[in-house]
C-alpha cells in the first residue's frame, strides 16, 4: 500500500526514475517494532529491505557467545539490502528502542535492482559508485566535458611518421602537405624509441644552428616521446603538458602512436587558468614574478574544485605546477655554479604528489660528494623566505633545506638512513617516512638514485617495517562502537583519523614489497599487482582517500573564503546526508585496512 512520508529526495532513492518511485510507493508498508526485536537474523535471508523512519537499529555479530556491535542505523538509513541480494545477512539487526520503519518487499527491491541501473550501482559497487553518482549530481556540464571526454574523442592531429634520414627541407614540405605541427621520427639504430620534431625545431635548426635543408631530421628529434593514452581523459593531457613544459603530446593506442594533441585542442574544450600560471612561471624574470604567479594557485584550485575536478586529477595538476614553481625558485635562489652539485627534494604530501593547498615547507637537499653543505646555507635561507612569501609557512619541525639537518651530502644521507634503521625509535621512523616519499624537482636528479636504492633495501627488514607501520595506529578511527561518526565537539580531524593511516600504511607496505612508487594511489595499484593487497581493499582504499581529500578541501576552501586559517577538521554537521554516508563508509575502509596491516606485518598484540 502507499505510505506518506517516504523521502525520495534522499539517497539512494533519489536515483530512481518516475516508474521506480511509483513502484516503491505502491508496495511500501510501515511497521512498528518494540525494543529488542530481532528484525533480521545473521546468516538468514530477509523478506524486505528496511528504511528507518524513527528510532535506531543496531547491527552486531555473535563472537564467543557475546554480541559485538558493528554499526547502527538511524532515521533515513537503509539496511537489509545485502540480505535480500545475497540471501544471507552479514549481521543480526535488532531494535535498540522503539523503531518505526518503512518496508520494501524483497521482490520489489530485486525488481528495482534489475530495472534501475544507477540505483543498482549504489548497492553493488560500493564506495566508488557512490562517489561517481555524487560527482554526476554535483559537477556542472562544462566540468564533465573535461573530466569525461576521452582524448580519442578530441580533435587529434595525424601522427605523420618519417625516417630519421629525411632532409629538413622535405620535412618542412611534409608538415605543410599534411597540415600538422609536428612529425613522429622513427628510431634509428641505437635510439630509445621514436621521437618528435616540431615546426619550431626545424626553424631553429635552419635559422639559429646553421643547418642546411639537406640535413637529416633524426638528430633534432626529442626523446623519449611524451604521450598519453587515447583512453585517458583530456585533463590528463593537460596535466602532462604542464608537467613536461610542452604544448603537444603523442596519443597512443597500446604501443602505436595514433595521433597528437596540442594545448589549443585541449583548451578548446576548457579554458584553464593552469596554462596561464604555467606561462607566467616559464616567463618569470626573477623571484618576484615567480611569487606573483604562485599566488594564483589557490584561485585555480577553487575553480577546478567548483567545476567538479576529480581529486586525483586536481592533485596531479597542482603537483605539476608546484614542481615548476619550486624549480624556478631554486634557479633564481641558487647561484649557477652551485646548482649542478645539488638536488632539491620535496617531501611529505608534495613528494607524493598529493598536496593541493599550501602546507608546511617540507623539503631537503642532497649534495654531491665533496660539496660543502654550508655553501648552500644562504641560498636555502633565501629559498625558504620566498616560499613563505607565497604562502608556504616554515615547517614547525624544521624539515627544510635551510636547516643543516636536512641539507646533507649523499654520503651524509646514506649514513642517516643507516642510523634510522639502527635506532628504530618514533622520531627516526618519522624522518624515514618523510624521506621515503622524497621526489626530486630541481638540480642534479641523478643524486637521488643511490638514496632511493638504500631506502628500498630497508623493506627487506621485517622488524623495521613493523616499527615503522605502528604510527598508522597512533590515532583512533573517528567512529563510535556503533559505527557512527565521532567529532568530539570540535570537528573530526580527518588527517589523523582517516588520511594518515591509509597513506602511512600504503607507504610501509610499498617499501616492504618493493613497490617503487611514491604516490598513494599508485602504491595501492602496485600492491594489488604484487598480490600484497586484496583487490577489494585495492579498490576501496583509493576511493576512501579521495573522499577524505574532497571533504577536507571543500571545508578548507570555505575557511579561506571566510578569512580563517584552514585546518584538517571536518564539521560533520555541515555535510550533506550523502557526504556523511560516504565519510562513514570511508572510515570503515580505514578500519578494514588497519586489520590488513595487522595481518600482513604480524602486529597482533602490538596494536
Amino acid at each position: 500500500m502507499g505510505t506518506p512520508g517516504f523521502d525520495f529526495s534522499a539517497p539512494p532513492f533519489d536515483l530512481l526514475d518516475a516508474a521506480g518511485r511509483a513502484r516503491v510507493e505502491a508496495a511500501l508498508d510501515l511497521a512498528f517494532f518494540p525494543p529488542g526485536t530481532v528484525l533480521i537474523e545473521a546468516g538468514q535471508a530477509s523478506p524486505q529491505v528496511y528504511v528507518v523512519l524513527r528510532g535506531e537499529v543496531e547491527a552486531g555479530d555473535i563472537e564467543d557467545g557475546r554480541e559485538r556491535l558493528f554499526s547502527d542505523y538511524g532515521p533515513g538509513e537503509v539496511f537489509g539490502a545485502f540480505a535480500v541480494i545475497t540471501g544471507r545477512a552479514r549481521h543480526r539487526y535488532r531494535a535498540r528502542g522503539e523503531v518505526l520503519a518503512f518496508l520494501i518487499p524483497a521482490a520489489v527491491f530485486a525488481e528495482l535492482l534489475a530495472t534501475q541501473p544507477r540505483f543498482a550501482a549504489w548497492f553493488h559497487e560500493g564506495l566508488a559508485a557512490k562517489r561517481q553518482l555524487l560527482a554526476e549530481k554535483s559537477a556542472p556540464a562544462e566540468a564533465n566535458r573535461l573530466m569525461l571526454t576521452r582524448v580519442r574523442d578530441a580533435q587529434l592531429a595525424a601522427a605523420v611518421a618519417v625516417a630519421p634520414s629525411l632532409p629538413i627541407g622535405e620535412a618542412v614540405a611534409t608538415l605543410r602537405r599534411h597540415g600538422v605541427e609536428c612529425l613522429v621520427v622513427e628510431p634509428a639504430p641505437g635510439d630509445d624509441g621514436p621521437g618528435i620534431v616540431t615546426r619550431t625545431d626545424l626553424l631553429d635548426a635552419l635559422a639559429l644552428e646553421g643547418r642546411g635543408l639537406a640535413s637529416p631530421v633524426g638528430p633534432l628529434a626529442h626523446r623519449p616521446l611524451i604521450g598519453v593514452r587515447e583512453d585517458d581523459v583530456l585533463f590528463q593531457a593537460l596535466v602532462t603538458m604542464t608537467e613536461s613544459h610542452i604544448e603537444r603530446v603523442a596519443v597512443r593506442r597500446g604501443s602505436a602512436v595514433v595521433g597528437t594533441i596540442g594545448l589549443a585542442e585541449v583548451l578548446s574544450h576548457y579554458a584553464s587558468q593552469s596554462h596561464l600560471i604555467s606561462l607566467r612561471l616559464a616567463r618569470a624574470a626573477d623571484e618576484a614574478e615567480v611569487v606573483a604567479a604562485a599566488r594564483e594557485m589557490d584561485a585555480l584550485v577553487r575553480t577546478l574544485f567548483a567545476q567538479g575536478a576529480k581529486i586525483s586529477y586536481l592533485m596531479e595538476m597542482v603537483s605539476a605546477l608546484n614542481s615548476r614553481l619550486l624549480a624556478a625558485l631554486f634557479t633564481f635562489c641558487v647561484p649557477e655554479p652551485l646548482r649542478a652539485g645539488a638536488c632539491l627534494l620535496v617531501l611529505g604530501s608534495e613528494g607524493r604528489r598529493e598536496q593541493i593547498l599550501k602546507t608546511d615547507q617540507d623539503n631537503a637537499l642532497i649534495l654531491a660528494p665533496g660539496v660543502e653543505p654550508e655553501a648552500y646555507a644562504e641560498a636555502m635561507a633565501r629559498f625558504a623566505r620566498h616560499l613563505a612569501a607565497i604562502g608556504y609557512p616554515p615547517c614547525a619541525g624544521g624539515v627544510m633545506a635551510s636547516n643543516p639537518h636536512w641539507r646533507q651530502t649523499l654520503d651524509g644521507w646514506r649514513g642517516r638512513i643507516a642510523e634510522w634503521r639502527r635506532r628504530g625509535d618514533p622520531v627516526a621512523m618519522m624522518e624515514l617516512s618523510m624521506v621515503v616519499d622524497a621526489r626530486p624537482v630541481a638540480g642534479d636528479r641523478r643524486l637521488v638514485q643511490p638514496l632511493h636504492e638504500d631506502l628500498m633495501a630497508l623493506g627487506r627488514d621485517e622488524g623495521l617495517m613493523r616499527e615503522m607501520v605502528l604510527a598508522a595506529f597512533q590515532f583512533d578511527t573517528p567512529l563510535t562502537l556503533f559505527g557512527r561518526l565521532r567529532d568530539g565537539g570540535e570537528g573530526t580531524d580527518i588527517k589523523k583519523g582517516g588520511i594518515f593511516p591509509l597513506v602511512h600504511g600504503l607507504r610501509t607496505l610499498a617499501l616492504r614489497h618493493g613497490v617503487a612508487r611514491s604516490n598513494s594511489f599508485a602504491r595501492c595499484e602496485g600492491l594489488v599487482a604484487a598480490a600484497a593487497l586484496p583487490s577489494e581493499l585495492g579498490r576501496d582504499v583509493p576511493q576512501a582517500l579521495a573522499v577524505f581529500q574532497r571533504l577536507r578541501l571543500g571545508q578548507q576552501l570555505d575557511a579561506l573564503a571566510a578569512g580563517r586559517v584552514p585546518d584538517n577538521r571536518l564539521d560533520v554537521s555541515a555535510l550533506r546526508h550523502l557526504d556523511r554516508e560516504l565519510l562513514r563508509d570511508a572510515l570503515r575502509v580505514v578500519n578494514r585496512f588497519k586489520d590488513h596491516l595487522r595481518e600482513a606485518l604480524h602486529l597482533r598484540g602490538m596494536t
